[in-house]
């Protein structure tokens, strides 16, 4: 992998993945921002960890698999969880991030089709996940919404000044 921008990276290498009945690849030159994580759980599920592969075989297989009628999209993030287990991600983990892929899914409208048949499973982790998640998400979310009202009042104050210079070791 190698950063493409602040928050993409490119595969210089195939990505081989060999399923039971199937192989995917992902190809050199293709994008990815590993685990889409919102800002509020990156503390829980950081963008990138033991389920790196999963989440960048997933990226490909909702960025080109799924629009290219090659896997659905409920069969996509099936595939992102089963390869999180043999990656032996702990089973909360996996089960909690599947449940995030489903309702992103669910916002997707290239990727919706099928949720209603994971509704019941989605629903029920997302009532079990909830006191683990959502304290401490709201406590971030709150602070995030401080911090960019600070940081929009600071460039106000700033604007118009004199930038400070780089500092030699960058050059």
């Amino acid at each position: 992998m190698r950063r493409a921008t602040d928050s993409s990276w490119e595969v210089l290498a195939p990505l081989v993945y060999r399923g039971e009945r199937e192989t995917f690849v992902v190809p050199p030159g293709f994008r990815t921002d590993f685990a889409s994580v919102p800002r509020v759980v990156v503390w829980l599920f950081p963008r990138s960890g033991r389920y790196t592969p999963a989440a960048v075989l997933h990226d490909w297989l909702t960025d080109v698999a799924v629009p290219g009628g090659l896997v659905s999209a409920r069969d996509a993030d099936g595939v992102f969880r089963r390869v999180m287990r043999e990656l032996g991600v702990p089973p909360l983990r996996r089960w909690l991030m599947w449940c995030g892929v489903r309702w992103g899914a669910l916002a997707n409208p290239v990727r919706r089709a099928g949720w209603w048949r994971d509704a019941p499973r989605v629903l029920a982790l997302s009532v079990l996940g909830a006191p683990i998640v959502v304290p401490p998400a709201a406590v971030i979310a709150l602070a995030l919404a401080v911090y960019r009202v600070a940081e929009s009042l600071v460039t106000r104050l700033t604007a118009g000044r004199t930038p400070e210079p780089e500092p030699d070791v960058w050059h």
